[in-house]
């Protein structure tokens, strides 16, 4: 049987708990073992996906005022409220040992995630496109990423979680709004302490995934340290997702392109809520020709930078006017250009970002 390599860091910082797996995949070689690293972040933190305005969706003021870091992740997904009551499993294996397309990742790896949960005796389930249900509850959510040489698929076990927090990190609307986020996770999300009664002991929990992977994955779990060479590169990581540029990154281009306003030049931004996640498009108009865009959301794409190629692809675009033709003109370039690119984005059609700009279109 092949091995696995399993390292477990504990309870690291949370930047560390970010930039650990980002090393491991950052070094991964096609014919290495695949690894799954465990971990828990020793203080509170907000993870955003790879594709998120972190302006849009996150309220930097009040994680500013609570001491709570933001950190982007390298794989997709929505901005969420992490600390030491989630142990964070992560996947990283050389791209061709892995499924190809995004949805037998996830596929493929649920299948000791769903087992340790069941052998605690909490009924979960595999909701598509990449959740865990228990009884109509949210239990966690997965990501998946390539990057560089290495498919990376990551999740939690979620021994307890904070719902307050969580919504008071993400910007909303207003507080009414807010109010309403908060009862919606009490009412649609869950916990192992609220399945089980307590938390179950980190090690049990331990113990039943690795079983787990043998017996789903075919692989021996074998205990591993950091490399050298995966120890040289997490100080590398550490500056890039510590970096405030990397982290501000999305949504700040358009702005800082130095074009302004003027007549017939608009800069819009529009939402749509997809089967696979947020889709959000912000775009500089001119004339009716669309002379810039930016896709972010809590969608996951591969390859990762897949929506950045898509929107340059976009530019010079003829905005639909009025017409139901000259928007399925649009929706048609939109999916060829997604064909080329070899897009893979669970639950995410080009119906959806045009939605998206057409929502923004409708309220100039």
């Amino acid at each position: 049987m092949n091995r696995i390599r399993v390292i477990d860091a504990g309870y690291v910082s949370p930047l560390d708990s970010m930039a650990i797996f980002h090393a491991i995949a950052e070094n991964m070689q096609a014919d290495d073992d695949p690894v799954v690293t465990l971990v828990n972040p020793t203080h509170p933190f907000v993870s955003v996906g790879l594709h998120q305005d972190v302006q849009q969706e996150v309220d930097l003021e009040y994680c500013q005022q609570h001491d709570l870091s933001v950190i982007r992740r390298d794989v997709g997904g929505g901005a969420v409220y992490l600390n030491r009551d989630q142990m964070f499993f992560h996947f990283v294996y050389p791209y061709r040992k892995a499924p190809i397309r995004v949805e037998a990742i996830y596929s493929h790896f649920m299948a000791p995630v769903l087992a340790t949960y069941q052998a605690l005796g909490v009924p979960a389930v595999f909701r598509p496109v990449n959740d865990i249900h228990v009884n109509g509850r949210k239990i966690g959510g997965t990501g998946s990423a390539r990057i560089n040489n290495a498919t990376v698929m990551v999740g939690s076990f979620m021994f307890d979680f904070d719902m307050d927090t969580m919504a008071q990190c993400l910007k909303v609307s207003s507080e009414k709004f807010r109010d309403k986020l908060r009862q919606g996770m009490q009412d649609y999300m869950t916990t192992l302490t609220r399945e089980l009664g307590q938390a179950p002991d980190r090690e049990k929990v331990k113990g039943l995934f690795l079983d787990a992977i043998q017996t789903h994955l075919g692989l021996q779990p074998e205990s591993s340290e950091m490399t050298a060479t995966e120890m040289a590169t997490l100080v590398s990581v550490q500056d890039q997702l510590g970096d405030p540029g990397w982290t501000l990154q999305q949504g700040r281009r358009l702005v800082a392109s130095g074009v302004k306003i003027a007549a017939g030049t608009y800069l819009l931004e529009g939402v749509h809520k997809a089967r696979g996640g947020l889709v959000r498009s912000r775009m500089l108009t001119r004339d009716g020709i669309l002379e810039d865009v930016e896709f972010s959301g809590d969608f996951t794409v591969l390859p990762s930078d897949g929506v950045e190629q898509l929107a340059v692809r976009l530019r010079g675009a003829v905005l639909p006017a009025s017409s139901e033709s000259d928007a399925a003109r649009l929706q048609d370039h939109i999916a060829r250009e997604m064909t080329a690119l070899g897009l893979d984005i669970p639950g995410v059609e080009a119906q959806d970002f045009l939605s998206s700009m057409m929502q923004g279109m409708h309220h100039e």
